[in-house]
């Protein structure tokens, strides 16, 4: 055996073996969440509702089983995003008031910042049914969370590369 095979052995041989990762199931409990939405570009609504889908989908699946009654979920818009709640861009953003509406019969709260839709000149009647109008975003964060709701806040990043290129 030359003496480069026998040290190619002996750093294969003495190579650290670790164990596979392990699988927990954390005991997650019913949800008590707000989100809060204020994004930069009214089309990141559609990553933002993937949000409430990656809270919403593991708590209602097995082991934990809990049904939509039982998970309480509050979303607070006062972004950019206002403009896909408006009826008249419901044609433009239909996938994400498709969605939006769909969590809301899950028992999701939509809530608008009273001033954000004055400012965007929208009124009660310019926005989608499912929709409550809130005096404030800030407020309206801050009481929930003064309620024990965890705050989650989506951050929305442009995707540069692919999973097949950083694997």
């Amino acid at each position: 055996m030359t003496r480069r095979l026998f040290m190619a052995m002996l750093l294969v041989l003495s190579a650290p073996v670790y164990a596979d990762a392990s699988l927990v199931k954390t005991p997650y409990q019913p949800a008590k969440v707000v989100f809060d939405f204020y994004l930069d570009d009214p089309q990141k609504i559609n990553s933002a509702l993937y949000w409430i889908r990656s809270l919403v989908n593991p708590l209602m699946d097995e082991p934990y089983n809990y049904s939509p009654d039982q998970l309480d979920i509050v979303v607070v818009i006062h972004g950019t995003e206002i403009v896909t709640i408006a009826k008249k861009n419901e044609k433009k953003y239909q996938d994400a008031v498709d969605r939006m509406r769909y969590y809301a019969d899950l028992g999701v709260h939509f809530k608008v910042c009273g001033y954000a839709a004055e400012e965007y000149g929208y009124s009660a009647r310019d926005l989608q049914d499912f929709i409550e109008i809130v005096p404030n975003a800030i407020t309206e964060l801050a009481y929930w969370q003064m309620q024990g709701y965890a705050l989650i806040t989506p951050n929305i990043q442009e995707k540069r590369f692919s999973i097949e290129q950083i694997r």
